[in-house]
């Protein structure tokens, strides 16, 4: 589909002399919050001033690669490459490669800066800027089986905006647009219409890779198999992603976006449950929970309107745990009087307090864009680049009343300083092949606590007690036996990763030692490091594992 040919160094040597190094090289630092010196200087890797490369490195403005959401880790690079071309990418890991194991230098693929715990920086190391990639066309296919090949760099938002003009759109999304393609497909991409389509990483034909040797590599579901599968949700371990092929469907014109409210949360979660496996159902279920909120329908009306606005003035938020289902119904106009039969019937399925009913028409893509909204208005206030101790939580269905009991009645009793999402997700759905890890049973719930903390401050709003907050849900999460599985995880040990991964920890690294056997992609996840040391036995088990992989 219009991507360059490449191919694997495939000897069986090779590959078993990586997947030692890897084995036995595995680091886990416990990396509270960091902030290392400025080093402006490219000392440590003069060639890079002598490598041929269409863009180019810069040296002395290197502080924003040191930086990202989570505003919580920043480890500074050497140089940060801003390619013009794929070959830019693969020459400079190709170089880095050929030095061998002994160059401490590592890489590190940066989008739009989005993760939250360093995920993107590579300290003494070199950053790669993907979104000077974004320019490169992007080419729509509006065939039968219509799809978009766009950049690894390219923004969602971007892709949106260019698919509508084709009446058509990508099937999956993020909740938040303003994220590069590559850096969503390197976790999954999961939003509110996963439980239909499954997370982003289900809704790609082709990949173009460049791998940790700098080898350029096209992969599909049929074509270098092992790389796509365990690239997508990978971590950014296996490879970058510069061009992906995205599966697409016809796009609506409008959406009725609802919400309404529940007191208790086994309601909830019946309804949501009973909504994802429901023919024609809404195409957007998502939940949020709602801790001691004044005023909480007076807010919604700037966007929304009640059913009943009597009813509405009359209730009362204040010191209650509320639970929120956000659903919305995708329409073209022609389709607004079956649309909204449609939605009457499912509601009269379900057992909100009926007095909570809001609703409000919106075009699709403001719609998908909803949060970027709420991003310029914190902006404005000098309230978005705030630390984000965020965490993500993938809970089993069995346990998820256990879950709510103890963290929404006990340790989030008094407040949240920020949204919680809350929502489930057929795993039918999902590809079990990726590289991402979720719980084993056929439904499980996405838990989001995404919290901001005020820089300076030591109070129940401060990073601090965020910190320690997240750690006694983990800890009551591990004490229960809750089964849960974090999502875009980042350990601090060995063991924590191990137990992450579970049986698919030694394909992981038989995988690493593949595709990247020095180690030299994506250091700021913290599962591998590069290093000299080579194993001379392994044990009998994980020679019986490498042979069953290759």
């Amino acid at each position: 589909m219009g991507l360059p040919p490449s191919s694997f160094l495939k000897g069986k040597a090779i590959r078993l002399l990586g997947f030692f190094m890897i084995l036995f090289l595995c680091f886990t630092p416990d990396k509270s919050d960091h902030c290392f010196p400025s080093n402006k200087s490219s000392s440590n890797i003069p060639w890079l001033e002598t490598l041929n490369v269409d863009g180019y490195f810069s040296f002395d403005d290197t502080e924003h690669a040191a930086k990202d959401f989570g505003n919580r880790y920043h480890f500074q690079p050497s140089a940060v490459l801003h390619p013009k071309s794929v070959f830019d990418i693969s020459s400079t890991i190709k170089y880095i490669f050929d030095m061998g194991s002994s160059s401490e230098i590592t890489v590190a693929a940066r989008g739009h800066g989005h993760s939250v715990q360093g995920q993107a920086q590579a300290h003494r190391g070199i950053v790669i800027n993907m979104e000077s990639l974004k320019g490169q066309e992007m080419r729509i296919h509006t065939g039968e089986t219509p799809y978009v090949d766009v950049s690894g760099g390219e923004l969602w938002i971007n892709v949106l905006h260019e698919t509508v003009k084709y009446g058509l759109a990508p099937k999956s999304w993020t909740d938040y647009l303003h994220l590069t393609v590559g850096g969503t497909l390197s976790n999954a991409g999961i939003s509110g219409q996963a439980f239909r389509h499954g997370p982003q990483i289900n809704n790609v034909y082709q990949m173009e890779v460049i791998t940790g040797k700098g080898e350029i590599v096209t992969c599909s579901e049929e074509q270098n198999a092992d790389l796509f599968y365990g690239v997508l949700g990978g971590l950014g371990q296996f490879g970058i992603i510069t061009r992906a092929i995205i599966s697409l469907e016809r796009s609506p014109n409008m959406v009725k976006w609802i919400r309404v409210l529940y007191s208790e949360f086994s309601k909830l979660s019946k309804d949501q449950e009973y909504l994802i496996s429901t023919e024609n159902s809404f195409d957007y279920i998502e939940g949020f929970v709602i801790i001691n909120r004044t005023g909480l329908l007076n807010s919604w009306r700037t966007s929304f309107s009640p059913n009943d606005p009597l009813k509405a003035n009359q209730f009362i938020s204040d010191g209650r745990v509320l639970y929120c289902l956000e659903i919305a119904k995708y329409f073209n106009l022609d389709e607004y009087d079956s649309m909204n039969q449609k939605t009457e019937d499912l509601l009269s399925e379900l057992s909100y307090i009926p007095s909570t009913l809001f609703t409000t028409e919106v075009s699709y893509v403001e719609f998908l864009d909803r949060v970027h909204v709420s991003e310029i208005k914190l902006r404005a206030k000098g309230l978005w680049e705030v630390p984000h101790p965020w965490m993500n939580l993938l809970i089993p269905k069995s346990k998820i009343s256990e879950f709510a009991h103890e963290v929404f009645g006990n340790i989030l009793s008094e407040s949240s300083n920020g949204p919680v999402l809350i929502y489930p997700v057929n795993k039918s759905k999902w590809n079990n092949r990726t590289s991402l890890i979720t719980p084993a049973e056929d439904i499980f719930y996405l838990v989001a606590f995404l919290s901001s903390a005020a820089p300076s401050s030591t109070g129940k709003d401060g990073l601090q007690y965020i910190l320690t907050q997240n750690q006694k849900i983990l800890d009551f999460c591990n004490k229960a036996n809750l089964e849960v599985k974090q999502y875009l995880p980042h350990y601090g040990t060995q063991e924590e990763w191990q137990a992450h991964f579970g049986p698919q920890w030694e394909i992981f690294v038989q995988r690493k030692s593949t595709y990247d056997p020095f180690a030299i992609l994506a250091p700021g996840q913290s599962i591998f490091k590069k290093g000299s040391s080579l194993p001379t036995t392994v044990s009998t088990q994980v020679s019986h594992k490498i042979n069953e992989v290759l």
